[in-house]
């Protein structure tokens, strides 16, 4: 018979800052309907899915002026909005938005930049078109 006990002076195994799971710039989950975008001024945008109109994911060209400039810009485009994302390892953030799986996306204090996967450096909303 198996043993329900439990010891609790044992640690928990350690999570690594690069784990999607503890990243703080994204999350992924497969229950998601909209992205919310945290913008750099503090206000959280929701964007639903239904609208995702298609994502791009280039160098940045700030690169060539910028050493020190992230090196990925991706572009996230709704119908009624535009997120410009830079930072490095958006591969990950591709393959979230592909399955529209792509819970929210923030970005992090540089000081996180070496220990994660993927790093968000900016991330900036454009509403393209106002409701009535």
């Amino acid at each position: 018979m198996k043993s329900n006990h439990f010891n609790t002076n044992e640690n928990p195994p350690a999570t690594s800052a690069s784990s999607p799971r503890d990243n703080p710039c994204f999350r992924s989950d497969a229950q998601t309907a909209a992205l919310d975008v945290f913008a750099g001024d503090g206000t959280s945008y929701l964007l639903p899915y239904a609208q995702f109109l298609y994502a791009e994911r280039v160098p940045n060209p700030r690169l060539e002026k910028e050493p020190d400039a992230p090196p990925e810009k991706m572009l996230i485009r709704f119908a009624l909005a535009e997120v410009v994302v830079l930072g490095s390892g958006l591969t990950a953030i591709e393959r979230a938005l592909q399955k529209y799986e792509l819970k929210f996306v923030k970005a992090a204090d540089q000081r996180h930049a070496a220990t994660l996967n993927t790093f968000l450096a900016s991330v900036a909303i454009t509403i393209t078109t106002k409701s009535i």
